[in-house]
């Protein structure tokens, strides 16, 4: 297909006027945008914007017809950029001179120089995500625009700009890549602003890697209109990754939950019905005051719904993204109902204060087992009641002697010898103590004839466990 220019920038003239370190936004975002994209692609492209007109002069029919030949228009959004008849028009040409969307994929790119309502927008503006160049300052509550070209993150946010067009160019060029199957797609799942460089530094990497990334457009803040939405993105996506972070974030009319809670009940579902993978990543040592956010964190760790099928990650941001690469490389897992493939039930208790570091053993026993947990987020009765219920349903238990003191211990192999008060009908297939750090004279001592001991002094490590999974696993 034949566009000329392949890029035409609208923009409000004002917004390219030299500010006070003697730099014209506009000007140094064209030769920004055309470098990166050019070396993308591997070829010169065509970036075009009048350098000359201004908001009261009349769009000529030469203009008319650049806008309507373009293959992409990048609005610079900004207050004056609303107001001027000139640029909204130049949107309402392009839009009516062809489809404005290929494979799900906007022509329309929307670049935010400085922030707006998205109310007042013109469409399609505020059905796009947008590339925010500007951050607001937390100390003040007061945006910060990006108006240095040579600063990380301008260059962080031209990367993004460029890669979307150059993808899209890409397709646009070749009816070939237009028809291909797709490769893999991730849904993203919005976060809170405190893990915003996160975020964006993951969708950059995975878009540099080829993969495309959902959602494709904001999230509606409407309980059911979200609900459908994001369960439509899903079910086109191989991978969802939820980014955990200390703040609580928004709750959308009518809902009871948050939007991060939202996605993530909603992946749960798509993982039982379907193919898709899931991935949950909270910071390392990340402190939370939230009470909300405590408890939704605590579900994530602890519930066994929401650990099935999941992989929990509580390691630095390099190693989330080598895992996101490695999964995505993996073959696409069978669809199945949650409960269906006859997997064995392990019960793996621990004590409270050692929930931070149970992460290895966690995720041990989860590559070989369903794994349930105790409750710890209620009242005494609950607590109790969940207790019974994973001794009940369980095929083996695995005890962590950690922090806890040995009566804490001994009490819970008490509470397994009353298997018959809990009406199990089975004996469990396995039961084991793993005695953990930190080490002292009452664990060197410590034995016992009615579970294996599995002694890790030094910290996890995977083949004492072997005989024990061999042996719960066998039919």
């Amino acid at each position: 297909m034949n566009f000329d220019p392949e890029i035409f920038i609208s923009y409000a003239h004002l917004d390219d006027e030299a500010g006070w370190r003697g730099h014209k936004w506009i000007s140094d975002f064209h030769r920004a945008l055309e470098i990166r994209v050019s070396q993308l692609l591997g070829r010169q492209i065509q970036i075009w914007r009048d350098p000359k007109l201004h908001g009261n002069e009349p769009l000529t029919d030469a203009l008319v017809s650049r806008v309507r030949g373009a293959a992409t228009l990048v609005s610079i959004v900004s207050p004056r950029y609303l107001k001027s008849d000139w640029t909204r028009r130049e949107l309402r040409e392009f839009c009516a001179s062809a489809t404005i969307s290929l494979k799900n994929r906007s022509r329309v790119f929307k670049v935010v120089k400085t922030p707006v309502l998205r109310a007042e927008e013109m469409p399609p503006l505020p059905e796009l995500l947008g590339y925010e160049f500007f951050k607001t300052d937390p100390t003040i509550g007061r945006p910060r625009e990006f108006d240095d070209p040579e600063g990380r993150e301008y260059w962080d946010k031209i990367e993004d700009v460029a890669q979307d067009l150059s993808q899209l160019l890409a397709m646009l060029d070749d009816p070939a890549i237009q028809q291909s199957a797709p490769g893999k797609t991730v849904y993203l799942a919005e976060t809170t602003t405190d893990l915003a460089a996160e975020y964006s530094a993951l969708k950059r990497d995975l878009q540099q890697h080829g993969y495309h990334v959902l959602p494709s457009r904001p999230l509606p803040l409407a309980d059911k209109l979200l609900r459908d939405f994001v369960r439509g993105e899903l079910a086109q996506a191989d991978l969802s990754v939820h980014l955990i972070g200390k703040n609580y974030s928004l709750v959308p009319e009518d809902a009871s939950l948050s939007l991060s809670e939202i996605q993530h009940e909603i992946a749960i579902d798509c993982a039982e019905q379907g193919s898709l993978r899931r991935l949950v990543w909270i910071p390392p040592a990340l402190e939370i005051d939230n009470d909300k956010q405590k408890a939704f964190a605590a579900n994530l760790r602890l519930n066994p719904r929401a650990q099935r099928s999941v992989d929990l990650l509580e390691t630095p941001f390099e190693n989330l993204c080598t895992v996101i690469h490695e999964r995505l490389k993996q073959a696409p897992v069978e669809a199945k109902k949650a409960g269906t493939d006859g997997q064995k039930q392990l019960y793996f208790i621990f004590d409270r204060q050692d929930l931070d570091s149970i992460d290895p053993w966690r995720r041990f026993l989860f590559e070989h087992f369903e794994i349930v947990y105790p409750e710890f987020e209620a009242d005494e009765t609950r607590i109790r009641e969940v207790h019974e219920e994973n001794l009940r349903t369980s095929d083996a238990v695995v005890i962590l002697y950690a922090a806890a003191t040995e009566p804490w211990l001994r009490r819970k192999l008490r509470e397994l010898q009353k298997i018959a008060g809990y009406d199990r009908g089975r004996p469990f297939a396995g039961v084991a103590v793993v005695v953990a750090p930190p080490t002292n004279p009452s664990k060197r001592l410590f034995d016992t004839h009615e579970a294996t001991v599995i002694w890790q002094p030094e910290g996890f490590t995977s083949e004492p466990f072997l005989p024990f999974v061999e042996r719960v696993k066998a039919p």
